[in-house]
């Protein structure tokens, strides 16, 4: 009897539609053989299957303009494209897909233990680890408030203050050498340009793609980065929800509040303010709504009204705003679950 092919990876990923430019929500399956891809995480058998045999990867993927954190699959008939909700997440169905890709061609069994600390790359740099490094709060690059053209740039860096980083940091040697890493990291999509003069130069408009200049201003993907221009005290509030640190992110699936109707959400859960936003995975960069955390109530919930019937009956959780909305969510696994409610229980503790 055959034995089926180990479930290595699962999880929602946006997938582009293979005869429309449409981009959806799906349940993802990585096997040791291929991927496979739901409508629903309950559904018994896939829309599609993509064997790894004889595939490649593409990461980052650019295609598509400001989609960020998108992979291409590409067999030897079609192209598939992933969006990942968060960078790490990208980075660790590509690691996986990767090394699945690599037993295949090599005829070994894909195994979780990793022989990386016995091999030694003095001469690779490893650019998602360095973006991790910079992010870091307490010795990473700072994010600040900084003015220019009478506007306001909120969380964001001068490139000077990236080429001063990765000196100090013995990342490189001299500052030429840093222009050029600064410049991948911008082109890999792990920095982004904020204001005129660093976007003329990200698109070609100038010698190098990244300047080392202290009026050329950068930020972090999913930072919370917001510009400011001559804005009313009704926008400044609204943009108040943004500056807090993202603290945890990723897909859920939420009840609607009209029509008790599940759907995939992208969450992002920010303290100091307290605030978890959710928005459309497939795309949009504004949000479809805000829950503010302070004063809430989160619990884990075995049964809601009309659950079974729109099936999403397990790994269920709620959460009770201070003027008494109530947010029905579905996690993925039950420790899924856990994390995020013990996320959103020490924010809602700790945050304003």
């Amino acid at each position: 009897m055959e034995r089926e092919p180990r479930r290595i990876r699962e999880g929602y990923l946006v997938k582009k539609g293979s005869m429309f430019n449409t981009w959806k929500p799906m349940w993802v399956v990585l096997l040791e053989d291929g991927i496979e891809f739901y409508k629903k995480k309950i559904d018994n058998s896939p829309k599609g299957m993509i064997p790894l045999k004889g595939s490649s990867l593409t990461c980052p993927c650019q295609d598509f303009g400001k989609r960020m954190f998108v992979f291409k699959l590409a067999t030897a008939k079609q192209e598939h494209f992933f969006q990942a909700a968060y960078l790490e997440e990208r980075d660790a169905w590509v690691r996986d897909i990767k090394k699945a890709i690599q037993c295949i061609e090599g005829g070994q069994k894909f195994a979780r233990k990793s022989t990386r600390r016995s091999i030694k790359l003095p001469e690779t740099i490893n650019l998602s680890a360095l973006y991790l490094s910079m992010k870091d709060p307490e010795k990473g690059v700072k994010e600040l408030k900084l003015e220019k053209d009478k506007k306001v740039f909120n969380h964001c860096f001068a490139g000077t203050s990236v080429i001063d980083w990765l000196v100090s940091s013995n990342s490189i040697r001299n500052r030429k050498e840093g222009l050029m890493l600064a410049s991948s990291l911008l082109n890999e999509g792990y920095l982004h340009p904020a204001g005129d003069t660093s976007k003329t130069a990200a698109e070609g408009l100038s010698d190098t793609p990244f300047l080392d200049l202290p009026d050329a201003y950068y930020y972090f993907p999913d930072s919370g980065f917001f510009c400011e221009g001559n804005s009313s005290d009704e926008d400044v509030v609204l943009k108040e929800e943004f500056r807090g640190i993202v603290v945890k992110q990723g897909c859920l699936l939420k009840q609607g509040h009209r029509r008790k109707n599940w759907k995939v959400r992208k969450f992002v859960l920010r303290e100091d303010p307290a605030y978890l936003h959710y928005y459309d995975p497939a795309g949009g960069e504004d949000p479809l709504g805000a829950i503010h955390l302070r004063g809430c109530v989160v619990s884990a919930v075995e049964d809601i009204p009309d659950a079974k019937k729109h099936e999403a009956d397990s790994n269920l959780f709620e959460i009770i705003t201070a003027n008494d909305v109530h947010y029905f969510l579905q996690a993925a696994t039950s420790t899924e679950r856990t994390e995020w409610i013990k996320a959103v229980q020490l924010v809602a503790r700790t945050g304003k």
